[in-house]
């Protein structure tokens, strides 16, 4: 049995996507953020998981679908609440299980599956990195809190630190795709150009030519 975490913030203003304020309003920033956890959301349902789960900080959303399986974030650093949220949603049991967030709606579903298949074929953990020396998803077959043990979040090393981490372990890491997660306005224009037909674009192509317009 597969499973597919997404870990993600309600779209609050004032608590999402705050490094693109300014130019956004925080009000603005949240529409992004709700639309790249929508498109993050269409991405974990086509990679087909036998089970979806949103590990979420706030409140659900009302648009949330009703049979949305979603569990509560627990508090903490950024490493800890990836640890909890492994815990919560595995418990004992073990079984191919991956974890994204809501910076990466532009990712391919099938590198997912990809993922998928490479944790049932004998892959001990998935590592997906980011341009910005971070990473977009992580895949183990069971929790454990020493994964994540003592790696720096948000930094620079961070990917490379978590791989590092891994493989100390003992663990064989399959590596997926590179990609770029969207935090500024730069990325997002990227997403636009590289993705139109995304929420995330259309939401941000709004928003930019609302701006640009404005006297």
């Amino acid at each position: 049995m597969s499973t597919m975490i997404v870990l993600a913030k309600a779209p609050v203003p004032g608590r999402v996507k705050t490094r693109l304020c300014p130019p956004c309003t925080p009000a603005e920033a949240a529409l992004v953020a709700e639309a790249a956890l929508r498109d993050t959301l269409d991405v974990a349902i086509a990679a087909r998981p036998d089970r979806l789960v949103v590990v979420l900080d706030g409140d659900r959303p009302l648009w949330f679908p009703n049979e949305l399986e979603v569990i509560a974030q627990r508090a903490g650093g950024l490493g800890a609440r990836l640890a909890d949220a492994f815990a919560d949603c595995l418990g004992d049991t073990r079984e191919p299980t991956m974890l994204v967030a809501m910076d990466t709606p532009h990712v391919d579903p099938t590198w997912l599956r990809g993922g998928f298949t490479a944790l049932q074929s004998g892959a001990d953990a998935v590592l997906g990195m980011t341009d910005d020396g971070g990473y977009w998803v992580v895949g183990l077959h069971e929790a454990r809190n020493a994964v994540f043990d003592g790696v720096p979040m948000s930094e620079a090393i961070t990917g490379a630190a978590q791989r590092a981490r891994l493989e100390s372990l003992g663990l064989r890491v399959a590596v997926l795709p590179q990609t770029f997660d969207i935090d500024t306005r730069a990325e997002l224009d990227r997403v636009v150009e590289e993705h139109p037909d995304l929420r995330t674009s259309n939401v941000w192509r709004a928003l930019r030519s609302v701006s640009d317009s404005a006297p």
